[in-house]
């Protein structure tokens, strides 16, 4: 016979014992069932791709291992410049969306004309393609022949995704801004803070919490359109394998380069998903 339980310490009952018994289960019957739909499914697919009459043609043409060793170091190479131009253009377009939308929410009228500059310049970047921003600023700043300003296409490129992904990060924090309470705001002038204060300490913190899961959501499409750098000769992932592959006629290090995007934009994802997770709980903890 055990010892008695000291007192005050709880004990589940039999019937608490019995229903995470039954839990146990139906988690251990739900895992089962699933992994076996999901292998029947998948080897079906598999199936139908490997027996296809034409895979023997399109495995020599995308999944070579020897044109895929061949075109690594290459894609590496590049893949380099991807991740040097995400990290670049990342802290900027944060920066840029939030003096935006933070633009677009003074009263004040002295502002007036940079809130009309704030509008116009997210309804024009947001209705223009990124990929005709990219070519606009890479053929046309150099065709100016300005004093001073660089003609390096990376840097033109990278000033391009700035300034389109600025136009949807901006609206993403101004919809952050609208979301927050107005009582927010009359708490902070009735403690006399200025307008800017309550901004600064009050709203903005609030909204850029709340937007996490959207912002990290428009840094993953970044991520993958620093690729678009190549219509213009930079010599990224994209570019590499596209050279590779016309000279050799294979394109295998086009998926080598999926494979490096994927690395890379999938953590972010689950990220994206976490935070998502994260903020409704909160919300329905309110």
């Amino acid at each position: 016979m055990s010892p008695a339980a000291p007192v005050g310490t709880w004990q589940p009952s039999e019937r608490e014992l019995e229903r995470q018994r039954v839990c146990r289960r139906d988690r251990t019957r739900r895992g089962l069932v699933s992994t076996a739909v999901s292998l029947v499914v998948f080897g079906l697919v598999a199936w139908v791709l490997l027996s296809s009459p034409g895979w023997p043609r399109v495995q020599a043409l995308f999944f070579s291992r020897y044109h895929a060793w061949e075109s690594f170091p290459d894609i590496v190479r590049g893949f380099g410049l991807n991740v040097s131009s995400f990290m670049v253009a990342e802290p900027v377009i944060l920066l840029l969306g939030v003096l935006v939308a933070v633009t677009r929410w003074t009263v004040s009228p002295w502002l007036t004309p940079l809130r009309v500059l704030a509008i116009a310049y997210t309804d024009v970047f947001r209705g223009v393609p990124t990929l005709l921003v990219v070519f606009l600023l890479g053929l046309g700043v150099p065709a100016l022949q300005l004093a001073g300003v660089t003609t390096n296409v990376f840097w033109l490129g990278t000033t391009a995704l700035v300034l389109s992904y600025g136009a949807y990060v901006a609206e993403v924090v101004r919809a952050g801004i609208d979301s927050v309470h107005p009582s927010q705001l009359a708490s902070a002038e009735a403690l006399a803070l200025t307008r800017a204060q309550t901004m600064r300490h009050v709203i903005l913190p609030q909204a850029l919490r709340r937007q996490a899961p959207p912002l990290l959501n428009d840094f993953v499409s970044l991520q993958k359109d620093t690729a678009l750098l190549a219509v213009l000769g930079v010599f990224e992932a994209l570019f590499r394998a596209q050279d590779y592959g016309n000279y050799n006629f294979n394109f295998t290090p086009l998926v080598v380069a999926a494979v490096f995007f994927l690395a890379l934009t999938i953590p972010l994802a689950r990220l994206t998903d976490h935070l998502g997770r994260r903020a409704m709980r909160r919300e329905r903890g309110r």
